[in-house]
């Protein structure tokens, strides 16, 4: 590792990493904070085999400081067959070798802190890799051993236990269960290879709580919890039922007891200075029930896909933030607001098409293609949304180049496991095209992903405009726009501010204030008139402060006295 061009001993790195770790005085930095997301494979490949990695990523730390973020948080990058994007671990406590050693993610954190930037990771506990060494045990001993006690094993129904013990399906299509040599079942709510883990088991609470402290005593300053709501099912794993199937009472998710595994998890992570655990839900809808996991003795926030989900209109976009700030201030938090990740399409992409419903599984050549010209300016708009709200934003990788998803990919270079137990891989395509590397220098191939020239997946020839070093020197570029948002939202403190609605003369238009700064945004096609004031920023680089009009689908952030 090195630091102003000196090479630091082990011992040296330590005393870096315990020195820099939560520096800061701010218990409550993950309140106001702009996180971006790395998926690691993917962001920056620092050694030239093509895929991404912590080298990488610490090359690229500069980007993130110069974007102005506070934080960055990691997908995971622990050691796994990846057969499901690394979310199936198989060792808690290492970097798989794809992504370099434990001491690469060292250096990265030391860096990042150096540079006031804090580093958030992911727990993946609702399920290991089925190579996971607690399953391989469990796959060799007996059934009501010890062993498979910490995973969900079970007896079939039928004469001969042939058939799966409940009706539960798989998220990756199929049945949620997988049967073993010795005639047993194991359920898996995601791929057969991510066996789920039995949290009633103490032996599982214990390994986590150790996996947490791990990680905190090296200096990370969150963690973000995967599929959070998943860890607890009903009792006795009772059949779906259609009344029961997505609802409070989905035996599933969204147990009163996981509660507990949180409680206990909140009592490690405080016994460090300025951590944040924040929550992963998806699959609840019901705001009251997610309020629930905020509880001052559980998570601290979670991410709001409720935000990710509206649709393109000023009604929608209006319910979900009222609603949201609602909730989430009132269980004593604030909305970590979404809309784009490694799981959904980036929001170019995502906004330039009419059947929005094609977001859920990805974009492929036979779905509607986007209209990326639309798509643009309604991304540009919706950011400025989405940065000038209270509480906290999580952008996604290449969100700021504004990239779009790579719909044109070729069967033969996916590798998301939803294309291949897709019931039509034809239509539904999974999520390779929106974990496309990102491009960095036009002039270099791959678009200087990587030191040599290689590219685990393919990038868009368009890329190339899009680039990191083509967009720094475009003043109206959306690298620039991103930029001065996010310096413009710490000037006037919009993270910590308090929203007021205003209202306007269309039904297409939002108008919100937030402390000195008003947003405008016109979801519509028809220009409007701008009220009075002086103008900060808008999202379409041809409205001036002197333009008496802001375009269809395009905002602007203003002040006035």
């Amino acid at each position: 590792m090195t630091m102003s061009g000196k090479t630091l001993t082990p011992e040296e790195r330590n005393t870096l990493i315990a020195q820099l770790s939560g520096t800061t005085d701010d218990q409550d930095w993950w309140r106001n904070a702009v996180i971006y997301q790395i998926f690691p494979r993917s962001f920056a490949d620092g050694n030239g085999d093509g895929n991404g990695d912590f080298k990488g990523i610490s090359a690229h730390l500069a980007h993130l400081a110069g974007l102005g973020v506070d934080a960055l948080w990691v997908s995971p990058f622990y050691t796994s067959p990846q057969a499901d994007g690394g979310y199936d671990v198989a060792d808690y406590r290492n970097v798989d070798a794809m992504y370099g050693a434990l001491h690469d993610f060292d250096d990265m954190l030391v860096k990042a802190h150096h540079l006031g930037l804090k580093v958030i990771i992911d727990i993946v506990a609702n399920h290991t890799s089925d190579q996971h060494p607690w399953f391989q045990e469990a796959l060799a001993a007996a059934p009501g051993s010890a062993a498979r006690d910490r995973y969900l094993f079970r007896d079939g129904r039928g004469g001969n236990g042939e058939l799966p013990p409940n009706n539960w399906p798989s998220d990756f299509e199929g049945p949620a269960w997988t049967r073993v040599a010795d005639g047993q079942w194991y359920l898996h709510l995601f791929s057969e290879h991510q066996p789920d883990l039995n949290w009633d088991n103490a032996d599982v609470l214990r390994e986590f709580e150790s996996i947490l402290r791990f990680w905190l005593d090296r200096g990370v300053d969150g963690i973000r919890v995967d599929a959070a709501q998943c860890l607890i099912k009903e009792e006795g794993l009772p059949d779906l039922t259609e009344s029961t199937r997505d609802t409070v009472d989905d035996p599933r998710f969204d147990c009163d007891r996981v509660h507990e595994i949180y409680r206990a998890w909140r009592s490690v992570v405080n016994e460090y200075d300025n951590r944040v655990m924040i929550g992963e839900t998806p699959w609840i809808k019901d705001f009251s029930r997610s309020a629930r996991y905020m509880r001052a003795d559980e998570l601290h926030t979670l991410f709001n896909f409720n935000y990710q989900f509206m649709s393109w209109s000023a009604k929608s976009a209006r319910q979900v933030v009222q609603a949201s700030l609602e909730q989430y201030v009132g269980a004593g938090s604030v909305s970590t607001w979404v809309m784009a990740s490694h799981d959904r399409p980036y929001p170019v992409s995502k906004l330039g098409l009419t059947d929005l419903a094609t977001t859920l599984v990805g974009i492929g050549p036979h779905n509607e293609q986007p209209n990326l010209e639309l798509g643009l300016r309604r991304a540009r708009a919706i950011v400025m949304l989405t940065l000038g709200l209270p509480g906290s934003a999580c952008l996604y990788q290449g969100e700021e180049l504004g990239l779009f998803d790579n719909t044109q990919l070729e069967a033969k270079y996916r590798q998301d496991p939803r294309f291949f137990t897709s019931p039509d891989p034809k239509y539904i395509v999974g999520r390779d095209g929106f974990r496309t590397p990102l491009p960095w220098n036009s002039s270099q191939t791959t678009f200087g992903f990587s030191t040599e020239g290689k590219s685990w997946l393919p990038q868009p020839d368009s890329y190339r405009d899009l680039c990191v070093d083509v967009q720094q020197f475009e003043e109206d570029s959306t690298l620039n726009l991103y930029r001065m948002l996010i310096a413009l939202r710490r000037r006037f403190a919009l993270g910590d501010g308090v929203l007021e609605y205003l209202e306007s003369d269309r039904d297409d238009v939002l108008m919100v204030r937030n402390g000195k700064v008003t947003i405008m945004i016109n979801f519509g096609y028809m220009p409007i008139a701008v009220p009075e004031g002086d103008m900060l920023l808008c999202s379409d680089p041809t409205v001036s402060g002197d333009d008496a009009e802001l375009p269809g689908n395009a905002a602007m952030w203003y002040t006035s006295d």
